[in-house]
């Protein structure tokens, strides 16, 4: 590994991917590669994604800046990726270690290489991630990847936009690169933190009192007098089962229903409440 360029090849602080485990089951994920990044706020925007995404590592080729402490002012709570960035002077020296490299392009390309989508990308470095480390590389902002460089990635991701107006932002690129391998690894398979009291599915008869409560309810307030009953009904039953709700959902819905009609009672006796009162008591 050169370090001509007078850098440390690894910042202080850094572990080499091997050292950084989660503890979880899911396939470890890719390095993001800038070759020669021109602005902070796109490596800034990188490591966001690698920790977004949970990915491997950073590596950065000759980036015209450097600087740990902006990037962290720009990117918050990334300090241990930031830590494990690397630094290196060559494409070829920041792959050496890699089995799989997949370069992001959107330019047109006279020599014949293999193109492929992110999808595709995605499923070939999660497969030979099981081998060794893989990589996603992105070239520089204005210019992408030279052709030499391109000779070292194993394939070219493209990402289909709009054929008047291809390229994207080197972040975006990225974004959705990292985004496919986060799926293919599982990422999308994360448990969700379940609600804290799980309702039971809403018995027949439950719904049942809410349909009735419900159409006595629409019944006090004239709510058929244009309409067909028996269509609006029908229509409520199959909103009702399409929504799907729980036993405690159904309790809230039925007791909305409720209400309005104790509320039309109350109005038709007279003993409708005041309703500055509420305000006055809340004050």
């Amino acid at each position: 590994m050169s370090k001509s360029c007078g850098w440390p090849s690894v910042w202080p602080g850094s572990r080499s991917a091997a050292d950084v485990t989660d503890g979880s089951s899911r396939v470890p994920g890719p390095l993001l590669v800038l070759v020669e990044p021109q602005d902070i706020v796109n490596i800034a925007s990188v490591v966001r994604l690698g920790k977004n995404f949970d990915v491997d590592g950073v590596r950065l080729v000759q980036p015209h800046i450097y600087d740990p402490y902006r990037i962290e002012g720009i990117a918050h709570n990334t300090g241990d990726l930031i830590e494990r960035i690397e630094l290196y002077d060559s494409l070829a020296d920041a792959l050496r270690d890699c089995v799989h490299a997949v370069a992001l392009t959107a330019r047109e390309r006279a020599a014949k290489r293999r193109t492929i989508g992110p999808r595709d990308a995605a499923a070939e470095l999660v497969v030979h991630r099981a081998e060794g480390p893989v990589a996603i590389v992105a070239g520089r902002e204005d210019k992408g990847l030279t052709n030499a460089e391109l000779d070292l990635c194993r394939a070219l991701a493209v990402i289909p936009t709009n054929p008047g107006y291809r390229s994207l932002n080197l972040a975006q690129a990225m974004a959705i690169q990292a985004y496919e391998v986060w799926q293919e690894r599982g990422g999308g398979r994360v448990a969700r933190k379940p609600p804290r009291r799980p309702a039971p599915a809403a018995p027949s008869e439950q719904l049942e009192w809410l349909f009735r409560d419900w159409e006595a309810a629409l019944h006090r307030i004239d709510f058929f007098k244009t309409r067909q009953a028996d269509h609006v009904l029908r229509s409520l039953r199959e909103i009702v089962f399409r929504a799907g709700l729980d036993a405690r959902e159904a309790a809230l819905f039925r007791a909305m229903g409720i209400e309005v009609t104790r509320q039309m009672e109350r109005h038709e006796s007279g003993d409708s409440p005041d309703p500055d009162e509420g305000s006055k008591s809340e004050r």
